[in-house]
C-alpha cells in the first residue's frame, strides 16, 4: 500500500473538495418524495410560520414522534437560506458528509492513516449511507451522533502507553463522547443512549473488562447528557402535559414491544438491506467483521472488538424490534467502514483486494439485466411511461457499479491498490446517485409538487383547505399553508386527540363545512372525488394526476 501512504495534502485536499461538490451538488435537484421528506420539511416550515419552536407541530396539529433537533436545524436552514429542496435536505446531508470525515479521521487515529482513508471511501461508497444522506430522513443525523460518540468513546480509551485514562484529552474524548450522545437523543430519542449504553455492557462482558464501565465516567456523563437534553423535554412537557407519556412510552416501549405503528418486518428483514447497503463492499463484509474479533497483545482497550460489537448489537436490537424501516440499521455503517479499512489496510490483503470488487462486478450485471423488467411495477397509479423515463438512470447507475468493480479488479491486479479502492468507491456512490436521481421520474405522483405549484397562486391564503379522507404530506409545504384533515387520522390520531376542533370527523360534516364556506379548497383521492361528485357536492375539478384531485367550490 505505499501509494497510499505517499498521498500528500494537496491532492487529499483537491479530492475532498471534489467531493464536497458532488455530495452537495444534487441536492435541489428532486422533488420532495412523501412521506418522509414532507413531514420532516413542513414540521420546520410551521416552526418559522408560527415563531413556535418548542412544540412540533405537523399540518397544525401537534406532532411529538420524535425531538426537535433537525426540525431546529432544518428551520434555521429556511430562515438563512429560504424554503428550497436543498434546504429541506441540508441537514442529511451535512451529517452525512460529516460521517464520512469523521469515520476517516477516527480510524485513521485508532488503526493507522491507510485505514483511515480506505475507511472514509468505503463509507462514501456505500449505498446505503449515501442515498440517505440525500434524503430528509431523520436517520442521518442520529446515526451520525451515534457513530462519532462511539468513535470519540474508543479514542478515549486508547492504548494507555500512548494516552493515560485520565490524561487531559481522555477527558475530552469522553467529554465529547457525552455530548454526542446527548445530541443523539434530542434527534431521534432513547436509543442514543440506549444503545450506546448497552454496547458497552456488552463489550466489558466480552473482555471481562469490568472497570471499562466505571472509565467512560457515567455520573459525569449523564450530567453532561441531562444538562444538554432536559431544557428541551422539561419545557415541551410544561408546555404539553400529555407529551411525556406518548414520547416516552408509546414512542419507545410500545414501537418496539408492538406492531401498533404498522412496521412489523421478519427477522431477517435487515439481512438483504445490510448486503445491498453495503454495495460495493459485500466482499469486504465479512473479512472486515472477521477483523473485529482479532485481539491486539498488550493493550487493554481493543477498539476493533467494541466497533464490532456495536454493530452486532444495533443490527440484533433493529432485527427483534416489532418495527422496522430499512434505515435503522445505517447506524453501524460508519462501523462497519472502518473494520473494512482495517482489514483493507493489512499488507497481505492489499494484494488480492481485486477480488474484493467481485460483488460489485456480479451485481452492477445483475442489476443492467433486470432494468428491462422494471415496468413491471407499473400500475394505475404509476403509469408504465414513468418507470420507462426512470430505466435510462437505472442503466446509468447499473453501469458505474459495474465499471467501477471492473476498473477496480484491474487495478487490483496492477498492484495499484489505492486506485482500486477509490475506483470501487466511486462506483458505489455513482450507483446510489443515480438511483435516487432517477426516482424523480416517479415525482409526478409520489410527490404533490406538481399540483401544488400550479394551483398555489390561485389559492386564498385564508380560504379553507381541507385534505377529505386522505393526507398527502408534500402538499403542505409546496402550498406554504396548513390544511384541515377530514376523516383521516393515522400519525395525526394523537394530536388530533388534543386539539380535536382542528378535525373534521367524517364526509357529512365536511359538507356542511364546504357548503358553509363562501370560499373553499379540497384535496382528495379520484376515489372520494367520485363519491362526493354524485351526491351533487358543489365543486369544481382544478387539477388532478392519478393520485390526487384538487376542487374548488364554484
Amino acid at each position: 500500500m505505499r501509494e497510499l501512504i505517499e498521498l500528500r495534502r494537496g491532492p487529499l485536499l483537491a479530492l475532498l473538495l471534489a467531493f464536497a461538490l458532488v455530495w452537495f451538488g444534487t441536492l435541489e435537484q428532486r422533488r420532495l418524495i412523501n412521506p418522509d421528506e414532507g413531514r420532516y420539511s413542513e414540521i420546520p416550515r410551521e416552526m418559522v410560520a408560527t415563531g413556535d419552536w418548542l412544540t412540533p407541530r405537523l399540518n397544525g396539529i401537534k406532532y411529538f414522534e420524535k425531538p426537535a433537533l433537525q426540525y431546529w436545524a432544518t428551520a434555521t436552514a429556511f430562515t438563512v437560506f429560504g424554503e428550497h429542496h436543498w434546504t429541506a435536505r441540508l441537514w442529511p446531508a451535512l451529517t452525512g458528509f460529516a460521517g464520512v470525515l469523521v469515520t476517516a479521521f477516527a480510524t485513521a487515529k485508532l488503526f493507522g492513516p491507510q485505514a483511515g482513508l480506505i475507511a472514509g471511501a468505503v463509507l462514501a461508497g456505500s449505498v446505503l449511507w449515501n442515498v440517505i444522506g440525500h434524503v430528509n430522513t431523520l436517520d442521518m443525523g442520529v446515526s451520525f451522533f451515534l457513530a462519532a460518540a462511539v468513535f470519540a468513546l474508543c479514542l478515549g480509551q486508547r492504548d494507555e502507553a500512548s494516552l493515560r485514562d485520565d490524561s487531559r484529552e481522555s477527558r475530552r474524548w469522553q467529554d465529547a463522547a457525552w455530548a454526542l450522545l446527548a445530541l443523539a437523543v434530542l434527534s431521534k430519542g432513547l436509543i442514543g443512549l440506549v444503545l450506546p449504553a448497552a454496547t458497552v455492557v456488552a463489550y466489558a462482558i466480552w473482555q471481562r473488562d469490568w472497570g471499562f464501565m466505571l472509565r467512560i465516567r457515567p455520573l459525569r456523563g449523564l450530567l453532561i447528557l441531562l444538562a444538554i437534553t432536559a431544557p428541551w423535554f422539561i419545557a415541551v412537557s410544561l408546555a404539553n402535559p400529555e407529551f411525556a407519556h406518548f414520547f416516552f412510552i408509546h414512542e419507545h416501549f410500545e414501537r418496539f414491544l408492538t406492531t401498533a405503528h404498522g412496521r412489523y418486518q421478519p427477522m431477517w428483514y435487515f439481512i438483504p438491506i445490510l448486503l445491498v447497503g453495503i454495495l460495493p463492499w459485500l466482499g469486504s463484509l465479512l473479512p472486515g467483521l472477521a477483523a473485529g474479533f482479532r485481539r491486539e497483545a498488550g493493550r487493554r482497550f481493543q477498539p476493533q472488538r467494541f466497533l464490532l460489537v456495536w454493530a452486532a448489537l444495533v443490527f440484533v436490537f433493529f432485527s427483534a424490534s416489532s418495527s422496522k424501516l430499512a434505515s435503522y440499521i445505517l447506524p453501524i455503517f460508519p462501523a462497519l467502514a472502518a473494520l473494512i479499512g482495517l482489514h483493507l489496510a493489512g499488507y497481505a490483503v492489499s494484494r488480492r483486494i481485486e477480488w474484493h470488487a467481485l460483488p460489485a462486478i456480479v451485481g452492477g450485471g445483475a442489476c443492467l439485466f433486470l432494468v428491462p423488467y422494471v415496468t413491471r411495477f407499473a400500475s394505475e397509479k404509476v403509469p408504465a411511461a414513468l418507470f420507462e423515463a426512470y430505466q435510462p438512470w437505472l442503466y446509468a447507475a447499473a453501469a458505474a457499479l459495474l465499471l467501477g468493480g471492473m476498473a477496480a479488479f484491474w487495478l487490483g491486479r496492477q498492484g495499484r491498490s489505492v486506485a482500486a479502492v477509490f475506483a470501487l468507491a466511486f462506483g458505489g456512490f455513482v450507483f446510489g446517485q443515480g438511483f435516487l436521481l432517477g426516482h424523480d421520474s416517479l415525482g409526478s405522483v409520489n410527490s404533490a409538487h406538481d399540483v401544488a405549484m400550479a394551483i398555489r397562486p390561485q389559492v386564498p391564503q385564508d380560504a379553507p383547505f381541507f385534505s377529505v379522507d386522505t393526507y398527502d404530506q408534500t402538499l403542505q409545504f409546496y402550498l406554504k399553508r396548513t390544511t384541515t384533515m377530514v376523516a383521516y387520522r393515522d400519525e395525526l390520531g394523537f394530536g388530533i386527540d388534543q386539539e380535536p376542533q382542528k378535525f373534521i370527523p367524517d364526509l357529512p360534516a365536511f359538507e356542511l363545512a364546504w357548503n358553509a364556506a363562501p370560499v373553499a379548497w379540497a384535496l382528495m383521492s379520484p376515489a372520494t372525488w367520485q363519491e362526493l361528485n354524485k351526491k351533487g357536492l358543489p365543486m369544481t375539478e382544478v387539477i388532478r394526476d392519478t393520485r390526487r384531485v384538487i376542487v374548488r367550490k364554484p
